[in-house]
């Protein structure tokens, strides 16, 4: 560079980078600033996960997750432990796991494989968008006019069935969205190959599009899970609450505890024992949601490499 002229060191005068240009202070500005709004955007999930983890993670232990939570007094130094919460929690979504899915994945494959852009597809997509809106506890209300209410099931009010067929409600648009898409990722290679050889349609979409697209729809069936689990609104109206343990299968018609609706009944409390074991459950439940977003991300990072 010593041997350019001047004026040839004025020609290339813009390629070098000057910091106090008024676009790159600009650029710096916009860039700052992006940065601060995404911090503060980030900083309440921190605050958050900070406080449950001060306020409940001092409080694990093997009693609290093996134990069965004390009834409401001021004359109980400990409030007793969750274990009821915990597996009721995972029967309620084992329920609505088993409703959603099937249904979640059969309108997925309706709409990526046999709907050509009709007005009854349309209407379903519409639907779903709709249905991904709609508050949670409406669902709650739903279910309790129609289930709860009229005891319809083997006569039962409040239950774990009515629970997990709300919580259904809410997990069904996710499962059918993420099918609907992680269908639509596989190569039309893949069924035209298949159909050539003989393959009928059925075949194809079970033995090839289905197995290649399980990554997808296994995300979306997580996320749906980890949606469903932190539900509160719809359990109060559906499965109500108890203080003992679920250990038949005649417990899936009867009140079931979750750890939703323990700590909102305990937080309630004025009552330091039940305030602290709501803290508890809280910490919990946000373990078990990381567990399945995090999950849930790998296997999205997992498909993209894939694709």
């Amino acid at each position: 560079m010593k041997n350019i002229s001047k004026k040839q060191k004025s020609k290339y005068e813009n390629l070098y980078y000057h910091p106090y240009k008024k676009n790159n202070i600009k650029d710096k500005l916009l860039t700052s600033i992006s940065i601060l709004f995404s911090t503060i955007a980030i900083l309440p999930l921190v605050l958050v996960l900070a406080y449950i983890l001060i306020k409940g993670g001092s409080l694990l232990s093997y009693d609290l997750l093996t134990n069965l939570p004390e009834p409401p007094g001021d004359d109980i130094i400990s409030a007793g432990g969750i274990g009821n919460a915990i597996i009721g929690t995972l029967i309620i979504t084992i329920i609505a796991t088993f409703i959603s899915v099937p249904i979640g994945i059969g309108g997925g494959i309706y709409l990526a494989e046999y709907s050509k852009g009709a007005l009854f597809s349309k209407f379903i997509r519409f639907g779903t968008n709709v249905l991904s809106g709609v508050p949670s506890i409406i669902a709650g209300v739903f279910i309790y006019g129609i289930i709860v209410y009229t005891k319809i099931i083997f006569g039962s009010n409040f239950s774990a069935i009515a629970g997990g067929m709300a919580l259904s409600i809410l997990m069904i648009p996710t499962v059918i969205k993420t099918t609907d898409e992680g269908l639509k990722l596989v190569s039309q290679e893949l069924r035209k190959g298949a159909l050539g050889v003989g393959a009928s349609k059925f075949v194809t979409i079970t033995q090839i599009t289905l197995p290649a697209a399980i990554n997808p729809i296994a995300t979306g069936i997580l996320l749906a899970i980890a949606r469903a689990a932190g539900e509160t609104a719809p359990l109060i109206f559906t499965a109500l609450f108890s203080f003992y343990w679920s250990s038949s299968p005649q417990s899936i018609l009867e009140p079931i505890a979750s750890l939703s609706v323990l700590i909102y009944n305990f937080a309630i409390e004025p009552y330091k024992a039940q305030n602290e074991l709501a803290w508890a459950a809280s910490f919990i439940l946000v373990l078990l949601l990381l567990f399945l977003n995090i999950l849930s991300k790998w296997l999205s990072k997992r498909t993209n490499l894939e694709t």
